[in-house]
């Protein structure tokens, strides 16, 4: 049975303050001993309790920076936690950064084959799927030249093909995806949701206040890394909006 928990989980990232500095101001630190990019410690996530069974779909909102992606990437097992308890059963399928794993040198031929084994198919199994993925793709002869040669629009819906090409159990979305031209974008939505329905534990996290919920058994409401309300989509949602509308929001 597929299932989600998280107990007091916690997640820090340490960062430099400074991406780089001037070459003067570390000979001038470094005369003095103190340091010109100090460590910053980020508390991304606080406290995490959570709870997600099969057969729910849950949703996540929060503003930029909020904690959304992050908490996806935990359960992805991209993070694992600083602190706390995780435990993800089940065979985890992601909708997160679909562009990984694509080389530009690469033909579309051989980066379905590519972008395919990095989301754990067999060769089998991608001998079975290539077709599928390039005609849902549209991209035609244009699958046998590199992708450096694509525009951005068939760059996305090359990917999101390949990526869309899954069995889902856990199902992880950040938010829900645009590809390509207004057709091909509706053909994406159909995709999506067809995936939701299909996927045996949803966690999608979203800026969609209005079709989202409607999709949601659950939504949480995230703000600088806690949990601040979850439970019905809709009252959920109805207090986010008045938070972010009554002038209380602070910086994120």
């Amino acid at each position: 049975m597929v299932h989600i928990r998280l107990s007091n989980v916690n997640l820090t990232f340490r960062v430099r303050k400074h991406k780089r500095i001037p070459f003067k101001q570390f000979l001038i630190g470094g005369f003095f001993r103190r340091s010109v990019n100090p460590i910053m410690e980020v508390h991304a996530l606080k406290n995490i309790n959570l709870e997600i069974q099969e057969g729910e779909r849950i949703g996540v909102i929060g503003h930029n920076g909020a904690g959304k992606t992050t908490l996806l990437k935990l359960l992805a097992g991209i993070y694992p936690p600083t602190s706390g308890y995780l435990q993800v059963e089940g065979r985890v399928s992601t909708l997160l950064d679909i562009g990984v794993g694509i080389e530009s040198d690469a033909t579309g031929w051989a980066n379905i084959a590519y972008r395919s084994y990095l989301q754990g198919l067999t060769p089998k199994q991608v001998r079975e799927r290539r077709q599928r993925i390039a005609e849902f793709s549209e991209l035609g002869e244009f699958l046998n030249i590199p992708v450096r040669f694509y525009s951005s629009g068939m760059l996305v819906r090359l990917c999101f093909s390949i990526a869309t090409e899954i069995d889902p159990e856990i199902l992880l979305i950040d938010e829900i995806l645009s590809a390509g031209d207004l057709g091909f974008q509706e053909k994406a939505h159909r995709r999506i949701l067809e995936l939701i329905q299909q996927s045996r534990l949803l966690v999608i996290a979203t800026h969609d206040t209005a079709t989202v919920p409607k999709l949601c058994t659950r939504m949480i409401w995230l703000d600088h890394g806690e949990i601040v309300m979850q439970g019905d989509p809709q009252t959920v949602v109805e207090a986010y909006k008045e938070y972010m509308t009554s002038g209380q929001r602070t910086a994120a």
